[in-house]
């Protein structure tokens, strides 16, 4: 008799529903629903601002492949994040895998706060993130709004700008482009922002 297969931390991720999102970070598996329309909506317009001038070299100086939700693999099937938003350096990584999983530690990361995220983002994928060396990270709360850039020094994040409100941003690595805060926000009700 064959003894059963033990079923592994990357079996039971595969195995989710396509409701849910999953990672494996420090040796858990974390899972939640897809995004809300408000997350969604400002992973959207950043992607959308980023894409033309920095992925296709349209408007700006290109170099990069920009993705959204990418399955970044620090450790092939063991340590598992999905950012947000995901760039490496096309000089870095020339030409993208064709499976899902990705291999290269990301140049640039971005992850859209919400209550249910937050805490993750910030106390297990951000130290995660320094851990492999991802060179600039950022955090936007659409709901708040609210923008934080790092970059990594030393092994440490560093925040570099942060802003608020009604505020443009135009930071590294993306500080070609001009980004209006206001914009990352669904209009309420009344239709304002």
């Amino acid at each position: 008799m064959q003894p059963a297969e033990k079923c592994t931390l990357y079996d039971q991720l595969q195995a989710l529903p396509e409701t849910l999102t999953g990672e494996i970070l420090n040796g858990q598996l974390h899972a939640q629903p897809r995004t809300s329309t408000q997350h969604g909506h400002a992973s959207s317009v950043l992607e959308d601002e980023i894409f033309g001038p920095f992925h296709r070299g349209r408007g700006g100086p290109g170099g990069w492949w920009v993705f959204t939700e990418p399955e970044i693999h620090f450790v092939l099937n063991v340590e598992i994040a999905v950012p947000d938003l995901g760039g490496r350096r096309r000089k870095r990584m020339p030409v993208p895998p064709r499976e899902h999983r990705i291999q290269i530690v990301p140049d640039w990361v971005c992850e859209i706060l919400s209550p249910s995220t937050e805490s993750k983002d910030r106390r297990i994928k951000m130290p995660i993130y320094a851990h492999y060396g991802v060179s600039q990270a950022w955090l936007v709360d659409p709901e708040a709004r609210t923008f934080e850039a790092y970059a990594l020094e030393q092994g440490a994040w560093r925040e570099i700008a942060r802003f608020a409100g009604e505020e443009r941003v135009s930071v590294a690595p993306f500080e070609a482009v001009s980004i209006a805060l206001r914009e990352l926000s669904l209009p309420d009700a009344s239709g304002a922002r």
